[in-house]
């Protein structure tokens, strides 16, 4: 919502510059998103002029040398491209100096030969409309021509003469409880509460002549549907001349985002922005019949609205209808066979109150979203439709010299259902007890009474009449409260805690170790992200899943923003490779990021399957690498690069830092490079997966490096790890160091050759790893040679090499029995 401050000024007009004012309203709930200058800027170098002579350019022909008078004895030379401008006419001026709506600052310029010292300007120029076609002659637009004695004077300040060329305009986000502030004066009123500024009567309060009934001179109205429609009001107009709306109105709708088309358009737009109640104006020679009919649409029956478009409809929308057949859809767009253009001279004015959900789902279905819908589905009350209708009769008499009908037709106006005003008592023990300190009955009345609430005293307490216009949002005694709370000054509350004795907030174990594994990654210059937990079907396909893969098993969402996110996410590497999209875009493909997240499944076997009838949710930590692991430096100038290694090594120190016993062991993945991959085992149960991502899967997400990941259920690990934390001592006594080669099948892993290590090195053997792998001749074909590093130490004494030597022979036996493998010498 748009609401230009020049406007607003004409109801509320608080001493506030327009920051301190954004502020206040911000802090009494209504959010300003941000402000911004509507027109020209420098208002002192936009003045008045009079041109006295108009003479054409010696060098070109569509070009005119003007001399203009801008003030007493001043007169500029001011070369002009509009086909219009002449001697004696009364124009806007723009002098060097002067900053354009574009931000453009003027100075003198020579066109053509000839200098020039400002523009004579168009109203496009200024802001205040869309036409480009010729200058503004401001002696047909402000004076009558009969009153030459009126005529203004050259030197006036514009602003003076054309008020809305330069306005600063307050961009609100109104949340949808408020559809009130969704008209000018509705925002007034909340300025006047927030600020103590005085707020000028309603603009509707001289009203329309009551007419309680379905048809007046030749219109007919019926509403079948009146759960859909509570009211119905419309006003026949005769004599109606189409004409350009007038400077002010038409700087007004510019302001407030609004295009001007024609006097009458932007009569039903001006209303609408200011009531906060949608509008449609019908070309009454086009209605067939004179009638219409509102009621549910057939199944597929087809509109044609405004914008040429032809929109089917369901049996649960809404429509208008004449006597050739539907016409509009209501509340949304009106149709293009009854829209008011040149030529009309009868209009019939609707204004109605339609059924906000019914409107909401209509214009989402139809992927038409407009101004009138956005109002209407948030529920606007019925009273609103004469508060809007008297608005634009008053403009439509002024403005189109139009002869209005002797009534108003007014369907579902009389003894209306629902619509009675709820009373509800506001306690001073309620206010103080459910904000901690008490305010003043008095200031709660001041309060009320300037939101547009009737307040009558009671014993302790307020009898409070709820407005209209707020019916559907305050319903309730602590509803009254928070309006007072607001407008008092949320800031001014004190700040208090639960009274709850030994209370204490602090992280579980599983949050801990969750924290752990984070750290760990964080330690090692990895970045965290934060991806969607919505993403697109079409991920299972980029993924490269079987049909009768788990992961397909996905939950969807039975409203989504988009297609693209429509359902939750089965697997977290999705959004890992997105970022890693994201940033190969802007230039950075050397990445390594985490993300710590939950993930999806529908259902499934236990124990990843559904609970209770549940989707399966769990929380995942996964890991992305791509490109180079550091910085190329003048001693590395070739640093390592992702891999399945590197991926392995960061899975390693987050699992060794959760304590947890684990394995890797060969397993196929869709989205993983055959040959480089692997499951993750805790406890001999499948945790995750690891492995360098499948070249087509990265070419689908359009990285050309090669990708290394893993992703595993923390949920799971956390699970396996140890209660508590055991320390082992490991200085007492020295370690005893060998190395050890062996030669072995080439298809044995080097995580079974560790198993075994360790199984029979029995307690001295403390640590073991593999530190060179050869293949080749000296080994033999099919064969491979695996160096491992042995590591003893006795908690009880020093180790002697015997010792040592005979722990090893065990180890070689094993070896050898289990995996045929063979010392190498």
């Amino acid at each position: 919502m748009r609401v230009p401050l020049e406007w607003l000024h004409d109801f509320c007009s608080p001493a506030l510059p327009v920051r301190e004012l954004a502020t206040r309203l911000a802090m009494t709930g209504t959010e300003v998103e941000r402000i911004h200058r509507h027109g020209v800027d420098a208002l002192e170098f936009f003045v008045v002029g009079r041109v006295l002579a108009a003479e054409r350019h010696p060098d070109a022909d569509r070009l005119s040398v003007c001399r203009v008078s801008v003030g007493e004895g001043d007169v500029a030379q001011i070369v002009c491209g509009a086909p219009n401008v002449a001697a004696d006419q009364t124009v806007a001026v723009a002098q060097p100096g002067a900053i354009m709506p574009d931000g453009t600052r003027l100075g003198t310029a020579k066109l053509r030969g000839v200098d020039s010292a400002g523009m004579i300007l168009a109203e496009d120029e200024l802001g205040i409309g869309t036409d480009h076609g010729g200058i503004m002659v401001l002696d047909d637009l402000l004076v009558p021509e009969e009153d030459e004695a009126d005529a203004i004077v050259p030197g006036t300040p514009l602003q003076d003469v054309l008020p809305g060329i330069a306005t600063d305009v307050l961009e609100l986000e109104i949340t949808p409880n408020r559809p009130d502030c969704l008209g000018v004066y509705g925002v007034a009123r909340e300025v006047h509460a927030a600020t103590g500024a005085p707020l000028t009567p309603p603009p509707w309060t001289e009203g329309l002549s009551p007419g309680w009934g379905c048809e007046v001179d030749g219109v007919r109205i019926e509403v079948r549907d009146p759960d859909l429609c509570p009211r119905f009001t419309a006003v026949a107009y005769d004599d109606v001349t189409i004409a350009p709306s007038p400077p002010w109105l038409k700087a007004r709708l510019m302001a407030a985002g609004q295009r001007p088309i024609s006097n009458v358009v932007d009569i039903t737009n001006y209303a609408m922005l200011l009531t906060g109640q949608p509008l449609h104006a019908f070309d009454l020679d086009r209605v067939a019949g004179g009638a219409l009919t509102v009621r549910r649409a057939t199944e597929g029956e087809e509109v044609t609205t405004l914008d040429g478009q032809v929109r089917r409809l369901d049996g649960e929308m809404v429509l208008i209808e004449d006597a050739d057949g539907p016409t509009s859809i209501a509340g949304v767009m009106g149709g293009e066979r009854s829209e008011v253009r040149e030529g009309t001279t009868r209009v019939l004015m609707e204004v109605a109150t339609w059924d906000g959900p019914n409107i909401h789902r209509t214009a989402q279905l139809l992927d038409l979203r407009s101004e009138a819908s956005s109002r209407f589905e948030k529920g606007l009350a019925p009273e609103q439709a004469v508060e809007a209708q008297a608005v634009a009769h008053r403009l439509m008499v002024d403005l189109c010299g139009a002869t209005p009908r002797p009534a108003l037709i007014d369907v579902g106006g009389a003894g209306r259902a629902g619509t009675q005003s709820a009373v509800i008592e506001l306690r001073a023990r309620t206010v103080e007890r459910l904000l901690g300190q008490a305010v003043a009955t008095e200031r709660q009345e001041v309060i009320l009474r300037a939101l547009g609430f009737g307040v009558e005293a009671a014993a302790d307490a307020l009898l409070v009449t709820v407005p209209s216009f707020r019916r559907h949002d305050v319903t309730r005694e602590a509803d009254l409260v928070e309006e007072v709370a607001r407008i008092d000054g949320l800031e001014r509350l004190p700040a208090t805690l639960p009274a709850r004795r030994g209370a204490a907030g602090m992280l579980d174990r599983p949050q801990r170790l969750r924290r752990r594994a984070e750290d760990v990654l964080v330690g090692r210059g990895l970045h965290e992200v934060v991806g969607w937990s919505f993403t697109s079907r079409e991920l299972l396909d980029r993924l490269r899943l079987p049909a009768d893969s788990p992961l397909r098993e996905v939950v969807e969402l039975l409203n989504p923003m988009s297609e693209a996110q429509a359902v939750l996410r089965p697997t977290i590497l999705g959004s890992l490779l997105d970022a890693a999209r994201h940033n190969a875009a802007h230039g950075q493909r050397d990445l390594a990021l985490f993300e710590s997240g939950a993930v999806y499944r529908a259902a499934g076997d236990p124990p990843t399957g559904s609970v209770g009838g549940l989707p399966h949710e769990h929380h995942a930590l996964a890991v992305l690498l791509q490109g180079a692991l550091a910085r190329a430096t003048w001693g590395t100038p070739q640093p390592p690069r992702a891999g399945f290694f590197a991926a392995k090594g960061l899975l390693a120190a987050v699992l060794h830092a959760l304590r947890v016993e684990w394995q890797v062991t060969p397993a196929q993945e869709p989205y993983l490079h055959p040959g480089r991959s692997a499951a993750v085992l805790v406890a001999g149960e499948r945790v995750g997966w690891l492995g360098e991502v499948h070249p087509l899967v990265t070419r689908s997400w359009e990285l050309d490096d090669p990708v290394a990941s893993f992703a595993v259920d923390l949920g799971r690990v956390i699970a396996a790890a140890p209660a508590a934390e055991r320390y082992e001592d490991v200085t007492s006594h020295p370690a005893v160091r060998q190395d050890l080669a062996v030669v072995l099948p080439a298809d044995v892993p080097a995580e079974r050759v560790l198993a075994v290590t360790r199984g029979a090195g029995g307690t001295l053997l403390t640590h073991t790893e593999v530190f060179d792998v050869y293949e080749g001749e000296q080994v033999g074909e099919g064969r491979r040679s695996l160096a491992l590093h042995l590591e003893f130490r006795a908690p009880d004494r020093t180790l002697t090499d015997e010792d040592a030597d005979r722990a090893r022979g065990k180890i070689v036996a094993a070896l050898g029995d289990e995996l045929e493998a063979v010392q190498r010498g």
